[in-house]
Protein backbone atom coordinates (compact mmCIF):
# COMPACT_ATOMS: atom_id res chain seq x y z
CA UNK A 1 0.00 0.00 0.00
CA UNK A 2 1.25 3.35 -0.80
CA UNK A 3 1.12 6.79 0.71
CA UNK A 4 -0.96 9.60 -0.58
CA UNK A 5 2.42 11.52 -1.77
CA UNK A 6 5.76 11.01 -1.48
CA UNK A 7 7.82 10.94 2.10
CA UNK A 8 9.55 14.10 2.60
CA UNK A 9 13.52 13.20 1.24
CA UNK A 10 16.26 14.06 3.21
CA UNK A 11 19.64 15.87 1.38
CA UNK A 12 22.44 13.79 1.82
CA UNK A 13 24.30 16.90 3.63
CA UNK A 14 21.31 17.75 5.80
CA UNK A 15 21.70 18.78 9.13
CA UNK A 16 19.24 19.09 12.22
CA UNK A 17 18.60 22.52 11.95
CA UNK A 18 17.94 22.10 8.03
CA UNK A 19 15.25 19.14 9.21
CA UNK A 20 12.31 21.54 11.03
CA UNK A 21 12.58 23.04 14.27
CA UNK A 22 9.64 22.24 16.75
CA UNK A 23 7.95 23.83 19.79
CA UNK A 24 5.28 21.00 21.43
CA UNK A 25 3.00 23.02 23.44
CA UNK A 26 1.41 20.03 26.16
CA UNK A 27 1.17 18.14 29.13
CA UNK A 28 -0.27 19.17 32.26
CA UNK A 29 -0.13 17.40 35.95
CA UNK A 30 -1.30 13.61 35.67
CA UNK A 31 -0.91 13.90 31.67
CA UNK A 32 2.83 14.18 31.28
CA UNK A 33 2.57 11.35 28.61
CA UNK A 34 0.51 13.21 26.26
CA UNK A 35 3.48 15.52 25.94
CA UNK A 36 5.79 12.31 25.81
CA UNK A 37 3.90 10.86 23.29
CA UNK A 38 3.94 14.18 20.85
CA UNK A 39 7.28 15.11 21.25
CA UNK A 40 8.81 11.32 20.13
CA UNK A 41 6.44 10.95 17.46
CA UNK A 42 7.49 13.97 15.90
CA UNK A 43 11.00 13.41 15.99
CA UNK A 44 10.05 9.65 14.79
CA UNK A 45 8.95 11.43 11.63
CA UNK A 46 12.06 13.24 11.20
CA UNK A 47 11.94 16.59 12.76
CA UNK A 48 15.52 17.77 13.58
CA UNK A 49 14.70 19.79 16.75
CA UNK A 50 12.03 19.03 19.38
CA UNK A 51 10.92 20.99 22.30
CA UNK A 52 8.58 20.42 25.36
CA UNK A 53 6.59 23.33 26.93
CA UNK A 54 5.45 22.19 29.50
CA UNK A 55 4.03 23.12 33.50
CA UNK A 56 7.25 23.68 35.96
CA UNK A 57 6.23 20.53 37.80
CA UNK A 58 6.04 18.63 34.51
CA UNK A 59 9.19 19.31 33.17
CA UNK A 60 11.27 16.73 35.53
CA UNK A 61 9.14 14.47 34.73
CA UNK A 62 9.54 14.68 30.53
CA UNK A 63 13.43 15.54 30.96
CA UNK A 64 13.97 12.41 32.35
CA UNK A 65 11.76 10.43 30.44
CA UNK A 66 12.12 12.43 26.63
CA UNK A 67 16.13 12.01 26.17
CA UNK A 68 16.37 12.99 23.05
CA UNK A 69 13.94 16.19 23.55
CA UNK A 70 14.69 19.51 25.06
CA UNK A 71 12.16 20.50 28.04
CA UNK A 72 10.84 23.99 29.11
CA UNK A 73 9.29 24.29 32.17
CA UNK A 74 6.54 27.36 32.58
CA UNK A 75 4.30 29.03 35.31
CA UNK A 76 1.66 26.71 35.81
CA UNK A 77 -1.79 26.71 38.08
CA UNK A 78 -2.02 25.45 41.10
CA UNK A 79 -3.97 21.84 39.69
CA UNK A 80 -0.71 21.82 37.42
CA UNK A 81 -1.50 23.18 33.96
CA UNK A 82 -0.16 26.37 32.25
CA UNK A 83 -1.24 29.24 33.87
CA UNK A 84 -1.61 32.87 32.03
CA UNK A 85 1.91 33.87 33.20
CA UNK A 86 3.32 31.61 30.94
CA UNK A 87 1.70 33.30 27.95
CA UNK A 88 4.79 35.71 27.17
CA UNK A 89 7.85 32.62 27.54
CA UNK A 90 5.94 31.04 25.49
CA UNK A 91 5.95 33.37 22.83
CA UNK A 92 8.96 34.10 23.30
CA UNK A 93 9.73 29.74 22.27
CA UNK A 94 7.71 30.02 19.59
CA UNK A 95 10.21 32.46 17.89
CA UNK A 96 11.78 31.37 14.97
CA UNK A 97 10.19 27.76 14.74
CA UNK A 98 9.20 25.93 12.07
CA UNK A 99 6.25 24.00 13.77
CA UNK A 100 4.57 23.97 16.32
CA UNK A 101 1.97 21.29 17.80
CA UNK A 102 -0.63 22.47 20.92
CA UNK A 103 -3.02 20.58 22.89
CA UNK A 104 -2.39 17.22 23.82
CA UNK A 105 -2.82 16.79 28.02
CA UNK A 106 -3.01 20.58 28.51
CA UNK A 107 -6.11 20.54 30.04
CA UNK A 108 -8.92 22.56 30.25
CA UNK A 109 -8.22 24.07 33.70
CA UNK A 110 -8.70 27.23 35.40
CA UNK A 111 -6.40 29.76 33.13
CA UNK A 112 -5.05 27.66 29.80
CA UNK A 113 -8.39 27.60 28.00
CA UNK A 114 -8.00 31.42 27.93
CA UNK A 115 -3.46 31.26 27.47
CA UNK A 116 -4.08 29.37 24.37
CA UNK A 117 -6.59 31.53 22.50
CA UNK A 118 -3.89 34.49 23.46
CA UNK A 119 -1.15 32.63 22.06
CA UNK A 120 -2.68 31.43 18.81
CA UNK A 121 -4.10 34.88 18.65
CA UNK A 122 -0.07 36.16 18.63
CA UNK A 123 0.82 33.63 16.29
CA UNK A 124 -2.11 34.19 13.83
CA UNK A 125 -0.72 38.12 13.89
CA UNK A 126 2.97 37.20 13.41
CA UNK A 127 4.19 37.66 9.70
CA UNK A 128 5.90 33.87 8.49
CA UNK A 129 4.89 32.48 11.27
CA UNK A 130 5.42 28.79 12.15
CA UNK A 131 2.69 25.96 10.92
CA UNK A 132 0.76 24.70 13.77
CA UNK A 133 -1.13 21.44 14.19
CA UNK A 134 -3.88 21.73 17.06
CA UNK A 135 -5.45 19.39 18.84
CA UNK A 136 -7.27 18.31 21.73
CA UNK A 137 -7.94 20.51 25.19
CA UNK A 138 -6.59 23.45 22.21
CA UNK A 139 -9.43 22.47 20.27
CA UNK A 140 -11.63 23.18 23.00
CA UNK A 141 -10.08 26.33 23.76
CA UNK A 142 -11.54 27.29 20.21
CA UNK A 143 -14.93 26.19 20.45
CA UNK A 144 -16.68 29.45 19.19
CA UNK A 145 -13.49 31.02 18.10
CA UNK A 146 -14.20 30.92 14.28
CA UNK A 147 -12.60 34.54 13.67
CA UNK A 148 -9.20 33.24 14.84
CA UNK A 149 -9.76 30.48 12.97
CA UNK A 150 -9.69 31.90 9.58
CA UNK A 151 -6.92 34.15 10.81
CA UNK A 152 -4.65 30.70 11.12
CA UNK A 153 -6.09 29.78 7.47
CA UNK A 154 -3.31 28.57 5.38
CA UNK A 155 -1.36 27.27 8.09
CA UNK A 156 -2.72 25.02 10.48
CA UNK A 157 -4.42 21.36 11.12
CA UNK A 158 -7.04 20.75 13.36
CA UNK A 159 -7.76 17.24 14.84
CA UNK A 160 -10.31 16.85 16.37
CA UNK A 161 -12.23 13.33 16.93
CA UNK A 162 -15.99 13.30 16.56
CA UNK A 163 -16.77 15.11 20.23
CA UNK A 164 -14.32 17.50 19.99
CA UNK A 165 -15.77 18.56 16.19
CA UNK A 166 -19.13 18.93 17.40
CA UNK A 167 -18.00 21.59 20.29
CA UNK A 168 -16.19 23.14 17.09
CA UNK A 169 -18.37 22.94 14.48
CA UNK A 170 -22.19 22.79 16.87
CA UNK A 171 -23.04 19.18 14.61
CA UNK A 172 -21.90 15.74 14.71
CA UNK A 173 -23.38 13.25 12.68
CA UNK A 174 -21.58 9.67 11.70
CA UNK A 175 -23.58 9.14 8.83
CA UNK A 176 -23.39 12.94 7.57
CA UNK A 177 -19.94 13.15 9.09
CA UNK A 178 -18.01 14.13 5.29
CA UNK A 179 -20.85 16.42 4.60
CA UNK A 180 -20.72 18.40 7.81
CA UNK A 181 -16.72 18.33 7.60
CA UNK A 182 -16.96 20.21 4.37
CA UNK A 183 -19.27 22.44 5.40
CA UNK A 184 -16.93 23.45 8.66
CA UNK A 185 -13.84 23.85 6.24
CA UNK A 186 -16.06 25.80 4.14
CA UNK A 187 -17.16 28.15 7.15
CA UNK A 188 -13.68 28.43 9.39
CA UNK A 189 -11.25 28.69 6.39
CA UNK A 190 -8.91 26.31 8.16
CA UNK A 191 -7.98 22.51 7.59
CA UNK A 192 -9.32 20.35 9.15
CA UNK A 193 -8.42 16.08 10.12
CA UNK A 194 -12.13 14.09 11.60
CA UNK A 195 -10.68 11.41 13.21
CA UNK A 196 -12.36 7.70 12.88
CA UNK A 197 -12.42 4.82 11.14
CA UNK A 198 -11.32 6.36 7.36
CA UNK A 199 -10.25 9.13 8.88
CA UNK A 200 -11.55 12.55 6.69
CA UNK A 201 -9.41 15.40 5.78
CA UNK A 202 -10.60 18.55 4.23
CA UNK A 203 -8.90 21.94 4.04
CA UNK A 204 -9.46 24.37 1.49
CA UNK A 205 -7.39 25.07 -2.24
CA UNK A 206 -5.82 28.21 -3.85
CA UNK A 207 -9.12 28.98 -5.67
CA UNK A 208 -11.02 28.52 -2.82
CA UNK A 209 -12.59 24.81 -4.36
CA UNK A 210 -12.11 22.08 -1.71
CA UNK A 211 -9.71 19.41 -0.99
CA UNK A 212 -10.07 15.95 0.37
CA UNK A 213 -8.57 12.70 1.55
CA UNK A 214 -10.08 9.57 3.09
CA UNK A 215 -7.74 7.74 4.80
CA UNK A 216 -7.95 3.71 4.18
CA UNK A 217 -5.01 2.52 6.93
CA UNK A 218 -5.52 1.73 10.27
CA UNK A 219 -7.56 -0.79 12.65
CA UNK A 220 -9.58 -1.27 15.99
CA UNK A 221 -6.57 -1.50 17.89
CA UNK A 222 -5.60 2.13 17.65
CA UNK A 223 -8.79 3.16 19.47
CA UNK A 224 -6.27 3.38 22.69
CA UNK A 225 -5.53 6.35 25.23
CA UNK A 226 -2.38 8.08 23.46
CA UNK A 227 -3.28 7.11 19.89
CA UNK A 228 -4.07 10.71 18.78
CA UNK A 229 -0.83 12.07 20.69
CA UNK A 230 0.94 10.67 18.24
CA UNK A 231 -0.59 11.59 14.94
CA UNK A 232 -0.28 15.02 16.61
CA UNK A 233 3.36 14.67 16.97
CA UNK A 234 3.31 12.78 13.23
CA UNK A 235 1.50 15.79 11.87
CA UNK A 236 3.75 18.17 13.82
CA UNK A 237 7.19 16.33 12.10
CA UNK A 238 5.50 16.63 8.37
CA UNK A 239 5.11 20.60 8.94
CA UNK A 240 8.24 20.87 10.32
CA UNK A 241 9.80 19.60 7.09
CA UNK A 242 7.59 21.87 4.47
CA UNK A 243 4.75 20.04 3.89
CA UNK A 244 1.88 22.16 3.74
CA UNK A 245 -1.38 21.52 6.06
CA UNK A 246 -3.60 19.56 3.90
CA UNK A 247 -0.35 17.34 3.02
CA UNK A 248 0.44 17.22 5.73
CA UNK A 249 -2.40 15.89 7.28
CA UNK A 250 -2.97 13.45 4.71
CA UNK A 251 0.23 11.75 5.04
CA UNK A 252 0.59 12.11 8.62
CA UNK A 253 -3.12 10.14 9.05
CA UNK A 254 -1.89 7.02 6.25
CA UNK A 255 1.78 6.76 8.33
CA UNK A 256 -0.30 6.68 12.00
CA UNK A 257 -2.37 3.81 10.25
CA UNK A 258 -0.04 2.37 8.52
CA UNK A 259 2.28 1.77 12.07
CA UNK A 260 -0.75 0.89 13.88
CA UNK A 261 -1.20 -2.27 10.56
CA UNK A 262 1.76 -3.12 10.95
CA UNK A 263 1.42 -3.31 14.69
CA UNK A 264 -1.59 -5.37 14.66
CA UNK A 265 -0.29 -7.86 13.00
CA UNK A 266 2.32 -8.41 15.65
CA UNK A 267 0.37 -7.67 18.68
CA UNK A 268 -2.96 -8.00 17.81
CA UNK A 269 -5.82 -5.40 18.28
CA UNK A 270 -6.33 -5.57 22.14
CA UNK A 271 -2.68 -5.39 23.30
CA UNK A 272 -1.83 -2.10 21.03
CA UNK A 273 -0.47 0.80 22.86
CA UNK A 274 0.18 4.13 21.86
CA UNK A 275 3.90 3.63 21.98
CA UNK A 276 3.59 0.67 19.76
CA UNK A 277 2.67 2.70 17.16
CA UNK A 278 5.63 5.54 17.73
CA UNK A 279 7.75 2.36 17.09
CA UNK A 280 5.52 1.38 14.05
CA UNK A 281 6.86 4.21 12.24
CA UNK A 282 10.46 3.12 12.08
CA UNK A 283 9.16 0.57 9.66
CA UNK A 284 6.27 2.51 8.06
CA UNK A 285 8.62 5.36 7.10
CA UNK A 286 12.08 2.84 6.40
CA UNK A 287 9.43 1.13 3.66
CA UNK A 288 8.11 4.84 1.66
CA UNK A 289 11.52 6.77 2.83
CA UNK A 290 13.86 7.68 -0.27
CA UNK A 291 17.37 7.19 0.85
CA UNK A 292 19.52 7.33 -2.88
Amino acid sequence: MRPPLSFPRRALDAHKNALGDVLVVAGSRGMAGAAFLAGRACLRTGAGLVTLACPESVQPILATKATCLMTRGLPETRSGSLAAAALEPLVQLAMGRTAIAIGPGLSQSSETPALVREFLARLADAPGGPRLVIDADALNALAGQDDLLARLSGRAVLTPHPGEFRRLAGDYDAERRGALLEEWVTRAGVATLLKGKNTLVVARGGDDSLLRYRNLTGNPGMATAGSGDVLTGVIAGLLAQGLAPFDAARLGAWLHGRAGDLVARRVGWAPLIATDLIDGLIEVIRGVEETK
